[in-house]
């Protein structure tokens, strides 16, 4: 490797090692990781990703929280079991740049809530319109739910074959889908997209249940 190549590979690593603490800085200011939970991952290239070792604080991250996984090997030591979650989407979806879980108090009320319907449909709302592929309030949008489960594997797989369906003709599924009771995992083809899609989706469930409040 070239002097020239392997300074675009230290850089390469290095932003997207800041683009998640950034994000975990980002979601811990706003009460979206408490106690630790959530993790944060982006892209480094085809193969590997960098991503939020387990127990680290999100709001506290250094370098040294933050580990690099190839797609195809096993889990690093250090690393969260849901790291297999983010792993099968990006092997599934090279599109995918980075991939956000936070436990937003909303996003996880609203996911128990809807766990028996298997997806959270969200429509009528301004907001919405800032989720990728929706350009009107009046469209539909399906937020899969899934019920949390410890077998991380099988959730992986269970997730995949959700993501992989089609969605009828009437409906836009959303970047994003639920571990009810758990919160809420966002993406995108850039950190800064992810960033969006979490904090829209995030909102959007707190006026769905600030609105059910209001009504008589």
């Amino acid at each position: 490797m070239t002097v020239a190549l392997a300074i675009v590979e230290g850089d390469r690593i290095e932003t997207a090692i800041e683009a998640v603490i950034g994000a975990g800085r980002y979601a811990a200011a706003r009460h979206w990781v408490p106690a630790t939970s959530g993790n944060f991952s982006v892209r480094i290239d085809a193969s590997r990703i960098a991503i939020t070792r387990s127990g680290a604080d999100k709001g506290a991250l250094t370098r040294s929280d933050v580990l690099i996984q190839t797609l195809d090997a096993p889990l690093l030591p250090g690393s969260s079991a849901e790291a297999a979650l983010h792993i099968r989407q990006y092997t599934d979806n090279p599109d995918i740049g980075a991939i956000f879980h936070a436990h937003g108090p909303y996003s996880t009320v609203i996911g128990h809530a809807h766990l028996a319907d298997g997806a959270v449909h969200l429509n009528g709302w301004e907001l919405q319109k800032a989720l990728l592929g929706v350009t009107s309030h009046e469209a539909t949008v399906e937020v899969p739910v899934f019920a949390n489960d410890q077998n991380i594997d099988a959730l992986s797989h269970r997730v995949a074959a959700r993501l992989g369906e089609p969605v009828s003709a009437q409906q836009i599924r959303a970047p994003g889908y639920l571990l009810a009771g758990h919160g809420l995992y966002a993406w995108g083809k850039t950190p800064r997209d992810a960033t969006r899609h979490l904090e829209a989706l995030e909102v959007l469930f707190h006026q769905m249940i600030a609105f059910r409040s209001y009504q008589p």
